[in-house]
Parts: structure tokens; C-alpha cells; sequence
């Protein structure tokens, strides 16, 4: 019954940081216009914003899991979302583009907690009594329902309050997660996985799949960042207010959420490289459409979007320990996160430069040109499984 408990309140502790972290990472998108207007910020330093924060989560993820060795998993996470939380404060505070870039700078190192430490602790939690992968597919699923929640909260009370305030909400939001965290996350939880035996993934692997999946989870996050950051840019050349852009994030997400779901099953039917091709080539023709149909059409979209957008993420990221060699599940995964957080990260900023040389509606059709070179990719990373 104990362990039963502690499971439970591991995985609720682990879903609540997601949830929290993915929502602060993505309510960025909402603020981007406003902080255009209010400091007369440049495409590629509105994408050198966005990138800021994804940019630090995915560099320090890896010494984050380290850190955690030394300090406990529960001490790095909760003082990750307490710091990211404080960010928002600092954000809320911001007088110029200069502060506005360190306040996220901040954030995502708060960030880089989430992801490895969570996952693990959920993991760990599971391993002995079995469910691992239902208890990650709710953590997985949770972090969609953060980003489909806090981007549309804030949209709405854009309306009726000012961004500074919002912020301001977001921090005391972090704050309040991280105190969450300290009571939730039993103690048995902070012990590191270096302390249990783990069992080693058994098969040769392919280095050359391993690398064309981590290619494609890189240029598909990238796309997906891209647009994001673009998108609240359309919708407000269709007439979108703020609380429009508000949900039509909320329904980009939603799509999203279910994507990863609905594509999961896809892959394990018709296979990974049909699955890519099918979800990738409509991704393309979709974001094309985004540029020319008016505003009641694109909101009409953006579940489908959402779903093909997202939903190639959770196909490519099954693939990873199929192809990862005896005993290297666990650098692969390190690897393939980087990668595509590290994608994701840079995408604002090289396609915010074609925004401001070419303009938003050049950048987005570069956008789907983009993704027709996972096609390829993915029957690389097919010859890979056929090779081991």
C-alpha cells in the first residue's frame, strides 16, 4: 500500500512539473507580440527570445541529471521550477530587450531540470511494480494539457489585465509548483538511478538509424518552433486579437495532445517511415495553407495542424530504443533530447533573420520546404531497423 502510494504521488508530482514547465516554455509564444509593440523588438530578436529559453534547457539538460547525482533529484527539480518561476518575476520587472533575454536565459535553466529528472523519478517509481510506459504516456500527455491551459489562461486575462501582471502570475505560479514539488515527491524518489541496476537494452543498434532519427526529431522540432513563433505574427495580420491568439494556441495544442496519442498507435501499425511521411507531408501542405486562408479557416485548422505537428514526435522518439546498441538506451535518449530541444532552440533565431529579410509569410513556406527533407531521412532511419 505504501509503495502504491509513493507511486501515485510520484507520477502526480511528476505530471504537475510537466504540466507547469511546458506551460511557462510555451506561454512565451502568447507574449511575443506584446513585447514587439512595447520595445519594438526585430524578428531575430523575438526569435533570439524564444530561443534563449529553449536554448538553455537543452544545453544544461545533461548536467542537470549530473547535478542530480550530487544534490538529490528532488533538490535540482524543485530549485529548477523555483527558479524558472522567478524568472517570470523578473520578466514581469523587464524595462528592455536586454532584461527580458536574461530574465529567460534564467528560465531555462530553471527548465532543464524537468525533463531528465521527472522522467526518471516517474521510471524509477514504476520499475519494480511495472506500468512503466502507461506512467509516461500520462506524463508525456500531461505536459500537452500545461500547454494547452496556461497559453489560454493568459490569453484570456491579457484582456483584462496588463502583460507585466501576467508575468508576474506565471512567477508566482512557478513558485507555488516548486513548494508543491518539495511536499509531494516522497523521499524515496530523490535517489538516483546510478543507485539501482538497470536493465540493459539488449541488440547491436544501428549508429547510422540512431543518427538519421536524431536528424529528423531535430529538423521536425525545428519546423515546429519556427511556426509556433511565426504563428501569432499570421494570426495577427488575419485581424486576431490577443485573446484570439490565445486560443488558437490552445487549439493548436490540443491537437497536439491528441497527436501524440492517435500517432503512437499509427507508427505501431503501418510502420515508423509511413507514418513520417504521412504526418510530415500534410504537416507541409498545412503550414502552406496557414499563410493564405483568412482568419476562420485557419482557426478552423489548427486541431489538424496540431495533430500532425505534434504527432511525429512521439513516433520518432519510440523509435530511439530500437536503435540504440546494447547498454545505450539511456545516451541515446540524452542525445535525441538534445537534439531536438537543441533544433527547436535555434529555428526561431535562423528563421526569425528570413522574417526580417524576406518577411513572415517567406519564412513560414521555408518552413514546410524544410520538413520534405525528413522524408528521406526517415527511410534511412528504416534501412537502420532492417540492418541491425
Amino acid at each position: 500500500m505504501n509503495d502504491t502510494s509513493n507511486r501515485r504521488r510520484t507520477l502526480i508530482a511528476g505530471c504537475s512539473a510537466h504540466a507547469v514547465h511546458d506551460g511557462l516554455t510555451d506561454v512565451i509564444y502568447v507574449l511575443l507580440p506584446i513585447w514587439q509593440a512595447q520595445f519594438a523588438l526585430s524578428y531575430a530578436q523575438i526569435g533570439l527570445l524564444r530561443g534563449a529559453y529553449s536554448g538553455m534547457m537543452a544545453v544544461f539538460q545533461l548536467m542537470a541529471s549530473r547535478a542530480a547525482k550530487r544534490w538529490g533529484r528532488v533538490s535540482m527539480l524543485v530549485g529548477g521550477t523555483a527558479l524558472a518561476g522567478a524568472a517570470y518575476l523578473m520578466v514581469g520587472q523587464a524595462t528592455g530587450w536586454v532584461m527580458l533575454l536574461l530574465a529567460l536565459l534564467f528560465g531555462g535553466l530553471g527548465a532543464s531540470t524537468q525533463h531528465p529528472l521527472a522522467s526518471s523519478m516517474i521510471s524509477d517509481a514504476y520499475e519494480d511494480g511495472g506500468g512503466i510506459k502507461q506512467a509516461l504516456s500520462q506524463y508525456n500527455f500531461s505536459g500537452d494539457i500545461g500547454k494547452t491551459l496556461i497559453p489560454g489562461l493568459i490569453g484570456l486575462l491579457l484582456t483584462v489585465i496588463s502583460w507585466r501582471a501576467s508575468a508576474t502570475l506565471l512567477g508566482l505560479l512557478g513558485l507555488a509548483a516548486a513548494g508543491l514539488l518539495w511536499w509531494l515527491v516522497p523521499a524515496k524518489a530523490s535517489e538516483s538511478t546510478s543507485t539501482k541496476s538497470a536493465k540493459p537494452f539488449s541488440g547491436s543498434g544501428s549508429v547510422t538509424g540512431l543518427r538519421a532519427l536524431i536528424l529528423t526529431g531535430t529538423l521536425d522540432s525545428a519546423v515546429r518552433m519556427g511556426f509556433l513563433t511565426f504563428l501569432p505574427f499570421l494570426l495577427q495580420a488575419k485581424g486576431a486579437g490577443t485573446a484570439g491568439i490565445g486560443l488558437a494556441l490552445t487549439l493548436l495544442f490540443i491537437g497536439g495532445a491528441f497527436g501524440k496519442l492517435l500517432c503512437g498507435y499509427l507508427g505501431a501499425r503501418i510502420g515508423m517511415m509511413k507514418t513520417v511521411w504521412l504526418t510530415e507531408t500534410s504537416t507541409a501542405l498545412l503550414i502552406v495553407a496557414a499563410v493564405y486562408v483568412p482568419l476562420a479557416g485557419l482557426m478552423a485548422m489548427l486541431p489538424l495542424l496540431g495533430l500532425v505537428l505534434n504527432g511525429t514526435s512521439s513516433v520518432l522518439y519510440g523509435a530511439v530504443p530500437d536503435l540504440a546498441g546494447a547498454g545505450k538506451r539511456e545516451q541515446a535518449f540524452a542525445m535525441f533530447y538534445t537534439g531536438t530541444i537543441g533544433g527547436g532552440a535555434l529555428a526561431p533565431v535562423v528563421f526569425g533573420g528570413v522574417g526580417d529579410a524576406l518577411g513572415v509569410s517567406v519564412a513560414v513556406m521555408v518552413l514546410a520546404g524544410v520538413l520534405l527533407v525528413t522524408l528521406p531521412l526517415a527511410w534511412v532511419v528504416r534501412r537502420g531497423f532492417e540492418l541491425k
